[in-house]
């Protein structure tokens, strides 16, 4: 029997979250629901997990000792990693010594790098991938290029957001892409992956949950990625009966070999009945924030009830919805969301504002999530609104 008791008691349950975002402020919501005390951690402070959370933390958490200290400190019954950047061995160590991680230490540390995870999935558990290749400098870069073949896609192998992604298109491009991979990595310059294009009729992402009571799959979110960050998700994309069970095996399998309790984002493309596995994420999706509205439980919801031991059961979708991000440019700390009325007075519309602190160059402040009888119509209501909104930048 699985028992939650009272906060700030022996028999209470404590969660630290491992970055406070957007997506770790709604889990720390639905955590909160669940009577759960929740400690929030993040490079910065009032991010906005933190926001709602009983306390916080600031510290880089690719900074070993801290993030030791921080959790010994805080001896929380359940370690949730919100982000990739994090010193994974200490979780690996920790995990060892009694401490819970969600899903799983071993998740957490394959799917930091995407090096990790290709290589569980194609060469451990025989899934079709698109081709690849690793390189750590720019000698070994050219080769990786020249194996895989003209155009490709050049990707930090940890990184998230899009963040020094770029395409060679040409020759010329190889320089430059290799640039940007070097600055836009999550703990700064090092090794890439080479991705061969893949021709695909649309990409997906397969919200996968573990639970006590089974594994179970949200209904497939279909999305659009501009320089590799979602700007666009909808729910349910339409896919073949033989496509959606060809995706639902391999998310089974991958999931499977990650273990542990919680969703899991998988990321595939899918070419007719064919699926190729692009990655996972052992968390919340940011695609997925469209089951705010589309499902009875969302993504969030989900997560929780799953990390914390309980069943799912059941999980309702509601009908086809839409989101949209709202991506903010300049260099403030106070922004201004304007025209609010016009947005929310048509029905059937949602709005999420994430309450981050500043914004240097571009980042998402928003999520507009709308609902109607189909998803194209969701979509047109989701750009429709956004269209109405008004951000000024201070």
């Amino acid at each position: 029997m699985a028992n939650i008791g009272s906060k700030w008691t022996p028999s209470g349950r404590k969660a630290m979250l491992l970055g406070s975002g957007e997506l770790g402020k709604e889990v720390a919501i639905e955590l909160q629901r669940m009577g759960v005390e929740v400690v929030a951690c993040d490079k910065y402070a009032n991010a906005p997990a933190m926001q709602v959370a009983d306390s916080s933390r600031v510290f880089s958490m690719l900074d070993a000792d801290k993030l030791r200290e921080a959790i010994e400190t805080e001896k929380p019954d359940h370690i949730i990693p919100e982000v990739e950047a994090i010193a994974t061995p200490v979780l690996l160590d920790l995990e060892k010594a009694g401490f819970h991680v969600t899903p799983t230490a071993k998740a957490a540390w394959l799917t930091m790098n995407r090096e990790g995870i290709r290589r569980l999935a194609a060469e451990e558990l025989g899934v079709t991938t698109s081709p690849y290749r690793f390189a750590s400098d720019f000698e070994e870069f050219k080769a990786a290029v020249d194996a895989v073949g003209i155009p490709c896609v050049v990707k930090p192998i940890m990184s998230s957001s899009g963040h020094g992604q770029s395409v060679i298109k040409s020759p010329e491009d190889i320089e430059k892409s290799w640039k940007i991979a070097q600055e836009g990595g999550r703990a700064g310059a090092g090794r890439v992956i080479v991705e061969g294009f893949v021709k695909f009729d649309y990409e997906i992402t397969l919200l996968t949950v573990r639970s006590v009571a089974g594994t179970s799959f949200c209904e497939p979110i279909g999305h659009i990625q501009v320089d590799g960050d979602y700007r666009y998700s909808w729910q349910p994309q339409a896919m073949t009966p033989e496509a959606k069970a060809a995706a639902q095996d391999i998310a089974r399998k991958v999931t499977d070999a990650l273990g542990g309790y919680g969703i899991f984002g998988v990321e595939l493309f899918v070419r007719g009945d064919e699926v190729i596995f692009s990655e996972v994420s052992p968390r919340p999706h940011d695609t997925g924030m469209v089951t705010m509205i589309s499902q009875e439980l969302s993504e969030f919801a989900l997560h929780s009830r799953a990390l914390l031991g309980l069943p799912v059961p059941e999980i309702r979708f509601l009908g086809p919805s839409a989101s949209r991000a709202v991506v903010v440019e300049g260099d403030t700390k106070e922004v201004e969301f304007e025209n609010l009325d016009k947005v929310l007075e048509e029905p059937g519309v949602q709005m999420r504002i994430f309450g981050k602190p500043e914004i240097q160059g571009h980042r998402r402040m928003a999520v507009i999530l709308a609902t109607a009888d189909s998803v194209d119509e969701a979509r047109a209501k989701a750009e429709r609104v956004y269209e109405k909104l008004q951000v000024r930048v201070k």
